[in-house]
């Protein structure tokens, strides 16, 4: 009996099936150890690193923020397209309203006032009478009634629907690329104001691939912009806003590579650095997790202020996940956890904060996006559509005349 030591500083060339036979055949009736000892070459710190990042490429922040394999390669920008629009200045074109398609104006071309007129022959006065099967008497908005005649497949098909479809494709364009994460960025002078602070530690890589993704589709077409990070304390990539250019562009990126969590979330410091140097006019595009340090009815009062008669807007981006509810200082690294402890109760404070600031809410999560302002105009467009063929349905089946004055004051304030 012996025992044999082998030590292994890789993989042997054999596979490991012809290997075990081999060994199992040979000490086969002989009391023989055979142990194995395998050196690893590899610093830990490199395992350490490597365990680290395969944990945060299986996080769950998935279809919004995912980590792609080119995270540190340069920007692949896209050419500049049409410079985008919130849906509320899209839907004034586009709209039910712009292409003539809300329920009186889908009705008018077939409807008809109630004619009435002496007949001398006859010497009485005659009224025009309605086939049922012709035609439904219909109370208009101004109170009168029309003999209507409704072609419901023309309405349906060829108006309607096609209408709701063009809604459908711009939702399915917003929830698409960058768009998904900031929604959509439409001033020509852009400061990103992005929150690098300790309550969300797990999120920095998310947060840079963020921004990658949004140098890389919606900046190529602005004029000038720039990057504020902050914490406790505030850095900006430029002093001022720079021009766009690709160069401009690929060195913000590499400044965003540098970014790091550290220190509380003072927001009001980080929106003053640009409101109160060169942004007279623009869009600010605040990036957050939470509520800011200071109280939020001063934050709210001071946008207020800056955006008062001036063509400048603040826009919130929130992002929100399950670490970031209930945290403890030791999850924050020292700093008091957020006043509120739901989701629902920051999302509400930070939408009133972005009204204040003449702007659009945006809210997202690990799942995707929660709350979206040019989505929800999108969405009430096509349920009025809804409810025009609803009444019209009515109408076609003979039940007109359920519209009361109030319904038809409330759709008459819907349309204008």
């Amino acid at each position: 009996s012996s025992s044999n030591f082998s030590p292994f500083l890789s993989s042997p060339d054999q596979t490991a099936d012809a290997l075990f036979d081999y060994v199992g055949q040979s000490i086969l009736g002989r009391t023989l150890l055979i142990h194995v000892v395998s050196y690893c070459s590899v610093s830990p710190l490199t395992i350490v690193s490597q365990t680290i990042s395969t944990e945060l490429d299986s996080f769950s922040l998935s279809p919004s923020l995912p980590r792609p394999p080119n995270h540190n390669v340069p920007l692949s920008i896209k050419p500049p397209g049409v410079p985008p629009s919130s849906s509320a200045d899209w839907l004034r074109n586009h709209g039910l309203k712009a292409k003539r398609l809300g329920l009186y104006q889908v009705l008018s071309p077939n409807a008809y006032s109630l004619l009435e007129g002496f007949v001398p022959i006859l010497n009485k006065t005659v009224s025009s009478t309605v086939h049922e099967k012709a035609m439904v008497q219909f109370e208009w908005h101004d109170g009168t009634v029309k003999n209507v005649h409704v072609d419901l497949p023309l309405i349906y098909h060829y108006q309607l629907m096609s209408a709701v479809a063009v809604l459908e494709r711009r939702v399915q364009w917003l929830s698409s690329g960058s768009r998904q994460i900031w929604g959509t960025v439409c001033e020509q002078r852009v400061v990103i104001v992005v929150d690098m602070s300790m309550m969300i530690p797990g999120f920095s890589l998310h947060i840079q691939h963020s921004l990658r993704v949004l140098l890389e589709e919606q900046l190529a077409n602005k004029h000038s912009f720039n990057i504020i990070a902050f914490g406790s304390a505030v850095r900006a990539w430029r002093e001022r806003l720079a021009l766009t250019s690709p160069e401009n562009l690929q060195e913000a990126w590499q400044w965003v590579q540098g970014l790091q969590c550290s220190g509380s979330r003072n927001t009001l410091a980080a929106l003053r650095l640009p409101l109160e140097r060169d942004l007279n006019s623009g869009g600010l595009y605040l990036f957050t997790s939470g509520l800011p340090d200071q109280e939020i009815a001063t934050v709210s009062s001071y946008v207020s202020e800056c955006c008062s008669g001036r063509p400048l807007r603040l826009h919130i981006c929130l992002l929100t996940g399950e670490e970031t509810e209930g945290q403890t200082e030791a999850q924050t690294g020292g700093f008091p956890p957020p006043r509120h402890a739901t989701r629902e109760e920051t999302a509400g404070a930070l939408r009133e904060l972005a009204q204040a600031g003449n702007g659009r809410f945006h809210w997202i999560s690990e799942t995707g996006i929660l709350e979206s302002d040019d989505i929800t105009a999108l969405i009430g467009e096509m349920e009025r559509a809804a409810n025009y063929w609803q009444k019209v349905r009515l109408e076609q089946h003979g039940e007109g005349r359920v519209l009361n004055s109030s319904n038809n004051n409330g759709l008459h304030t819907d349309l204008s």
